[in-house]
């Protein structure tokens, strides 16, 4: 059969063994045959591993020394509450396949970490490395082929608090992470499908109540109960450290001319008397507090400007008014009404030249003032002129 289509799949070569001569084998012993036998008939056949391309090594870990992590797209399913998307993260114990999931509704640095710290309370502990994609909370930047990939730096700090290494996926092999990518499916049919729900705290308690289910079941691939194998797997977790991380966005951004600095769609004040117009500074975000804070630090070595909580949505100003103590606030300027000034109403002494002065510099006391209307013509007379006419006038033809 290998002869004839070098990427038959084993599950079909065991059905037509089984079918066709009977094989009382399971499917195990097929699969571990054929990758012994598949690479040894293609260099008979002289096919290159080039023509291999959608064939992986199957590999096995010890317990607790590995997990995988991906999110999942669930689209609408929250959009009857007024919520646009939902996304799944999930992370999945590679020896025992013990699987966590969260529902969020965003995919930012803040929440990709927080779910990080979900699962290891979940599972009790810490793997030993962590298989990701090359995403942007995890790379800093996306590199060719075999060149070494640049981390995030928030990435880095993560891994370093909790003691784990980061695992990142040669570009083009999503199928290193497939134990993951299977139970996205997984989740989404057994948790998610013909159900209604009105938020993801809805979301994760459906999840958390079907764990149980789904760890009292034999697994295909190492044909042991998920919840057996998974004790192993939790008892050789790394434990958790003492005081959890904080995962922190860094963004550098423009102080404007109103002190305010602009970050996720919203505005933040800083003090007027510590920033000037169109200074760089440094916005420094947490889950729910913003940091402002100056590139270079003053003479006592603060860099911090101001800390602000962090807005809910898009549009919103956080603004301390003693942070703009010393800026013109617009009590003193000159304004222009349809009365006298109060202060000149009262004054007895006060002229009836210096009133009359005082209504014609009055934008709208001028407005009623009496204007005499005369002819021009009267002007003409009075310089002794005749007026310019393309047509003369009945008088001067009579």
């Amino acid at each position: 059969m290998l002869r004839s289509e070098i990427l038959i799949k084993g599950a079909v070569v065991h059905e037509r063994l089984v079918a066709e001569y009977g094989f009382t084998g399971n499917y195990q012993r097929v699969k571990l045959y054929m990758q012994e036998a598949r690479p040894r008939v293609a260099e008979e056949l002289g096919i290159t591993p080039g023509e291999l391309a959608g064939l992986h090594r199957r590999f096995e870990v010890v317990p607790g020394a590995q997990a995988q992590v991906d999110w999942g797209d669930e689209g609408k399913i929250l959009a009857h509450v007024g919520i646009p998307k939902v996304y799944s993260f999930h992370m999945t114990l590679s020896y025992s396949r013990g699987p966590f999931c969260c529902l969020t509704t965003s995919q930012d640095l803040a929440t990709f970490f927080d779910c990080h710290r979900q699962a290891f309370a979940h599972f009790g502990g810490v793997p030993m490395s962590i298989v990701y994609e090359r995403t942007k909370t995890v790379v800093r930047r996306h590199v060719a082929p075999g060149e070494a990939v640049p981390l995030h730096p928030e990435a880095v700090g993560f891994a370093g608090h909790y003691d784990f290494d980061i695992d990142v996926l040669a570009a083009y092999r999503p199928t290193g992470k497939g134990r993951v990518e299977r139970q996205v499916l997984i989740v989404r049919d057994h948790v998610l499908a013909g159900r209604a729900f009105s938020s993801t705290e809805e979301l994760d308690a459906a999840f958390n109540a079907w764990v149980p289910l789904r760890r009292a079941k034999s697994h295909g691939t190492h044909g042991e109960v998920i919840g057996h194998r998974a004790i192993r797997d939790h008892m050789a977790l790394r434990p958790l450290p003492a005081t959890p991380y904080v995962v922190t966005q860094r963004h550098l951004r423009h102080v404007g001319k109103d002190c305010l600095v602009a970050f996720d769609a919203n505005l933040y004040a800083v003090p007027a008397r510590k920033v000037r117009p169109r200074q760089l500074g440094e916005v420094r975000a947490t889950k729910s507090q913003i940091t402002l804070h100056a590139t270079m630090p003053n003479a006592d070595g603060v860099t911090l400007l101001a800390t602000r909580r962090r807005a809910v949505g898009r549009g919103a100003c956080v603004v301390d008014e003693k942070h703009w103590d010393g800026l013109p606030d617009g009590r003193n300027r000159r304004t222009t009404t349809g009365d006298i000034p109060p202060r000149l109403r009262h004054q007895d002494a006060l002229s009836q030249e210096t009133r009359s002065l005082m209504a014609l510099l009055n934008r709208a006391a001028a407005v009623r003032v009496e204007v005499g209307r005369r002819p021009l013509s009267v002007y003409d007379e009075l310089t002794g002129t005749r007026p310019f006419t393309t047509h003369p006038t009945p008088e001067e033809l009579s």
